[in-house]
């Protein structure tokens, strides 16, 4: 058992684990009491178009994937806040249309077509030292955040009219 440890993969393999179960554990709880699980799968998966339009244009397709998530974002609550559609059909038509543009841009993006499921599903085994502080510092924010607001995170995660008295 201690001969596991001397391999650097495996290592940063289980600190990854352990700063992304951090992560998601704080922030999977508020998204679930919410009831915000669907919303959080929709911009995730239309953020795939972001990463075929980064292979399609030479950019890091995580970028493209973090400006896709954004602008789904946004335009989930935009479509949704006018009134005419119910929130639960924009992240519908915006996870199809995520999704549809990520193949296309795959598609005519010339030669090797890596391995896309890498992006949605991901491989612990190729944790990097750079994801490895990206993580770390992203779960110190977030339980410095949880550890501040803590009662109004609680408050609005079971009653937001209740919560808005408080503010």
């Amino acid at each position: 058992m201690d001969n596991l440890f001397e391999y650097t993969f495996v290592v940063r393999s289980l600190l990854g684990a352990l700063f992304a179960s951090i992560t998601a554990g704080l922030a999977g709880t508020y998204i679930v009491s919410r009831r915000l699980v669907f919303l959080s799968g929709g911009i995730t998966h239309a953020s795939f178009g972001g990463i075929g339009l980064g292979y399609y244009l030479g950019i890091n397709p995580v970028v493209g994937a973090a400006i896709f998530g954004l602008g789904s974002a946004l335009g989930m609550e935009y479509m949704s806040a006018r009134g005419r559609m119910r929130e639960d059909s924009a992240i519908g038509i915006l996870w199809a249309l995520g999704m549809a543009i990520g193949i296309i841009f795959i598609y005519l993006t010339p030669g090797y077509a890596p391995n896309l499921m890498s992006y949605l599903f991901g491989s612990i085994l190729t944790v990097t030292n750079g994801d490895l502080i990206a993580l770390g510092i992203i779960s110190v924010v977030l339980i410095l955040f949880t550890a501040l607001f803590y009662r109004t995170l609680l408050y609005i995660s079971f009653d937001e009219n209740y919560a808005r008295t408080f503010t």
